[in-house]
């Protein structure tokens, strides 16, 4: 809603330089209630997050979007279409709603089958050889990505497996 920088100023004209709530609402451009908000609370940001999304246009179109992601993901990676391409499908079914519902529903959509699959998780390992100490010494690494996010976790060990390799 407002920064820390916004309140604070609200706080100041107030409290330091004595100007009225409405002298403050009319030269910041926000509403005379926000600022008696500020000055009646101690926080120092207020921050809105909705819990619940809703989707009142794609309620009754579900059905036919879970036919055609399901349809989807039984493609090859290569024939698969993207959310833009299902969405338009489903405006030639009729659907009337907007694009971004059906972004959103689509991403939990795979989330959901991601997860009971059991691939929350991809890794990929190597095994390299290193020069420690002037040993030479296999280490075996390995690479953990979610497929929520972009964090990836990079893990080595000089005896987790012992390599072919010579």
């Amino acid at each position: 809603m407002k920064g820390v920088d916004t309140i604070a100023r609200v706080r100041r004209e107030y409290l330091v330089r004595g100007r009225s709530i409405r002298e403050i609402a009319r030269e910041l451009h926000i509403s005379r209630n926000t600022v008696r908000k500020i000055l009646r609370s101690g926080e120092t940001e207020f921050v809105y997050e909705r819990t619940v999304q809703p989707q009142p246009k794609l309620g009754s179109w579900r059905v036919d979007l879970d036919r055609l992601l399901a349809v989807n993901a039984a493609r090859s990676s290569r024939e698969r279409l993207t959310l833009i391409r299902v969405f338009e499908e489903l405006r030639a079914l009729g659907y009337a709603g907007g694009y971004d519902a059906v972004r959103r529903y689509g991403r939990a959509w795979a989330m959901r089958l991601a997860a009971v699959a059991g691939r929350t998780r991809t890794r990929s390992s190597s095994c390299q050889f290193a020069a420690l100490t002037r040993v030479r010494r296999s280490a075996w690494a390995s690479l953990l990505r979610r497929m929520s996010s972009r964090y990836a976790k990079l893990s080595a060990c000089t005896r987790f497996r012992p390599c072919t390799k010579s």
